[in-house]
């Protein structure tokens, strides 16, 4: 951008001191006004926050980087966000972010500051994948038309997945992928404190308090969730995703990656205490939207993790953890909400059952590519179900299911491949580890949800896609790293 800034920078410096003033004086008024205008339609926190977006927001559109951890803030803290006017369509906060960092990594390509554009042989099954959704989108058609809302959020989900593709190319350093698992860190532990506090309110104030961000997207009333909505019933931690159950898929994922650092030889933060804390936090969060997958898949990300040497204490752990929530009175509500999700003695429990037998019923009629985005063909049929694979038969058929299980099977296969010369390298060894642990987690949480997948939650499906990239960029670079240690070509010859 330098050959925007200093032309611009030298015609300011070549003002005289009247003219400079004038300038001065005339952008203060001009923000002055704006800011007045802002606090009159709007009340003065969203008005802060409006400026304080579009200061940071400049910011982004400058540098990459920003840009990246732009997309993972947003994600964690306003996931549903959209901004308070329609141009066409009304753009999301989602939209911005990622919008801004395709647009400053294709300005580096432009300008001559990045080379050789670097893939793993994974890529090629994410592009097949990639392909098969657009060709089960068009198949579709035949069925319905798609509305703007589909349309924009079909095109989201192609710009979600080809972060693949940028965030491999990108991140060329183990600092990098050190410097965003402490990005991620801050932003669902930010979350995770947002969810705690709007759960210890009062329903009537929490209510009052997420009811503000209807300006923006949000519902504008009933928000507060409880155990099979019912009011009667526990009340479920939402946070700012609202839906406790897509928090809980959030919050497990993220607390995966974040739990190799409080155990690893060379963690990103030097306080272990510190990676203790908000692995605690987010946690007693996720407890608290007492969502069960979620609840499930991350303990089962945690052994994956504890299989390895030097996390076994994961195990213990674990075990301690559940003894506690079998014997003590205080959780034994929670036991038994798990125990209905396994015997069906619950109402969510028996609807999740008939949208299974609806599901199968739809995958016999169109078994192969399924029914597509926009619409299907009978009315007794419909493609929303609590889990993504099933959600994924019934949209693309059992050819895009089996792409996508190539796909993932790939990333796990390069990763293991990988994990011969990142297991001994202290600065890989648990951002490598906690990164395809979260990626087994999301793969598991998603077999009884299904918002990986769903188009209208685009921040999950960012999430799942950014986790794969970050497990792929972290095997390319342990791989790299290792195969140039090995390379007798790359050896130093010894002097005789």
């Amino acid at each position: 951008m330098l050959y925007l800034t200093n032309p611009l920078q030298d015609w300011i410096a070549r003002l005289d001191r009247r003219a400079y003033a004038l300038l001065i004086g005339t952008a203060l008024g001009v923000l002055g006004g704006v800011t007045g205008l802002l606090i009159a339609v709007f009340d003065p926190l969203i008005a802060f926050g409006l400026i304080v977006g579009v200061m940071l927001g400049l910011y982004v559109i400058t540098n990459v980087n920003a840009a990246l951890y732009g997309v993972i803030a947003v994600m964690a803290l306003v996931p549903f966000a959209t901004f308070p006017v329609k141009i066409v369509f009304t753009p999301t906060f989602m939209d911005a972010v990622m919008g801004a960092f395709f647009l400053v990594y294709a300005f580096q390509w432009m300008t001559g500051k990045r080379h050789f554009f670097r893939l793993t042989p994974v890529h090629g099954a994410i592009l097949l994948y990639l392909l098969w959704l657009i060709i089960s989108f068009v198949l579709g058609l035949r069925y319905a038309m798609p509305t703007p809302a589909i349309a924009r959020q079909f095109a989201e989900t192609l710009l979600s997945i080809s972060m693949v593709f940028v965030l491999v190319d990108l991140l060329r350093e183990p600092a990098a992928l050190r410097r965003l698992v402490l990005a991620v860190m801050i932003a669902v532990g930010a979350q995770a404190i947002v969810a705690l506090i709007l759960y210890a309110m009062n329903d009537a104030v929490a209510e009052r308090t997420l009811v503000r961000l209807a300006r923006f997207g949000y519902p504008n009333g009933g928000v507060i969730r409880y155990i099979e909505d019912n009011p009667a019933d526990a009340e479920r931690a939402i946070g700012t995703w609202v839906d406790p159950n897509a928090l809980g898929g959030f919050l497990a994922v993220a607390a995966t990656m974040i739990a190799p650092q409080v155990f690893a030889r060379r963690p990103v933060l030097r306080s272990r205490w510190i990676a203790w804390g908000v692995l605690g936090i987010v946690g007693l969060a996720l407890v608290l939207t007492l969502s069960r997958a979620s609840l499930l898949a991350f303990a089962i990300g945690l052994l994956f993790i504890g299989q390895v040497k030097g996390y076994r204490r994961f195990i213990t752990l674990i075990a301690l953890g559940g003894t506690l929530v079998l014997i003590l009175p205080q959780t034994q509500a929670y036991v038994g909400h798990f125990i209905n999700a396994f015997t069906a003695g619950d109402i969510s429990t028996q609807m999740r059952i008939g949208e299974y037998t609806d599901a199968f019923r739809l995958i016999r009629r169109y078994p192969f590519t399924g029914v597509g985005f926009t619409g299907t063909p009978d009315n007794d049929i419909y493609t929303d179900v609590a889990s993504m694979y099933l959600i994924m038969a019934n949209q693309i058929g059992l050819i895009g299911v089996g792409l996508f299980a190539l796909t993932l099977g790939s990333v796990f296969a390069y990763g293991r491949r990988a994990w011969q010369y990142v297991r001994d390298n202290p600065e890989l060894r648990s951002i490598h580890l906690g990164y395809h642990a979260a990626l087994l987690t999301a793969l598991i949480n998603a077999t009884a949800d299904l918002y990986f997948f769903r188009l209208d939650f685009q921040a999950s499906i960012t999430l799942f896609w950014l986790v794969v990239a970050l497990a792929l960029a972290s095997s390319r670079l342990a791989i790299e790293a290792g195969e140039q240690q090995t390379s007798p070509t790359l050896r130093t010859t010894p002097h005789i």
